[in-house]
C-alpha cells in the first residue's frame, strides 16, 4: 500500500497531527493530540467526458499545471454538492466552452499512487461552438488519426481515448475500469 500523508496540522485547531491508528480502526489515520479529531484522508475524484462531434473527439490543450501545453480531455476535480455526471457536464463548460449531451459513464480508473479516481462519460456534441475557459490554451476537434498521441497529458486520458476508438470501431461502448499504476 501506498503511503500518502497529506495532512500535517488540525484543519479544526491547527495543532500538528499524529499519524497513529485509532481504536476501532484498521489503518493509521491523522489524528489530533490536542481536540482528538480523526482525519480522514481520500481519494479525489477527477471527473470528465468524452465530447465527439460526428467522428471527431474534443481535446483541451492545458493553460495550467501539471503538464501545461499537453492535451486532454476536459476534466477536472469533482466539487462537493455535484454529482459525478453534474461535475463532468460542469467541468466541460469550464473547460471547452461545449454544449453537450451527456451519456453513459464510460470509464472509471483508479490512480492510487496520487490518490485519484477518474470517471470519464461520453457525449455528444450538440454544436461546434467553442468558448475555452482560463485553465485550456486551445480547444480543438480531432479525427482520430489527428490525435497528438506524444501530447496527451495524462495516462487515463491516454487509456480512455484507446478504449474510445476502439469501442467505435466495434460499435460498442462498453464500460472500461481499470487500475493505473
Amino acid at each position: 500500500m501506498i503511503e500518502m500523508r497529506r495532512i500535517k496540522h488540525c484543519p479544526k485547531c491547527g495543532t500538528a497531527v499524529a499519524y497513529r491508528m485509532p481504536e476501532d480502526d484498521n489503518r493509521e489515520r491523522a489524528v489530533c493530540p490536542a481536540c482528538n479529531t480523526i482525519h480522514y484522508e481520500n481519494p479525489l475524484n477527477v471527473v470528465g467526458t468524452v465530447p465527439v462531434w460526428a467522428d471527431q473527439v474534443l481535446l483541451c490543450k492545458r493553460a495550467i499545471e501539471p503538464r501545461y501545453g499537453f492535451w486532454t480531455l476536459p476534466a477536472g476535480f469533482m466539487e462537493l454538492g455535484e454529482t459525478v455526471a453534474d461535475g463532468a457536464l460542469r467541468e466541460t463548460v469550464e473547460e471547452a466552452g461545449a454544449r453537450v449531451e451527456m451519456q453513459d459513464l464510460f470509464t472509471v480508473m483508479n490512480v492510487v499512487r496520487v490518490g485519484q479516481v477518474h470517471f470519464f462519460y461520453r457525449a455528444r456534441m450538440l454544436d461546434t461552438q467553442l468558448d475555452p475557459g482560463s485553465e485550456t490554451l486551445e480547444a480543438r476537434l480531432f479525427h482520430e488519426h489527428e490525435i497528438p498521441w506524444d501530447e496527451i497529458a495524462f495516462r487515463t486520458v491516454r487509456e480512455t481515448l484507446k478504449h474510445y476508438f476502439a469501442c467505435r470501431a466495434a460499435g460498442s461502448y462498453p464500460l472500461l475500469t481499470a487500475d493505473i499504476g
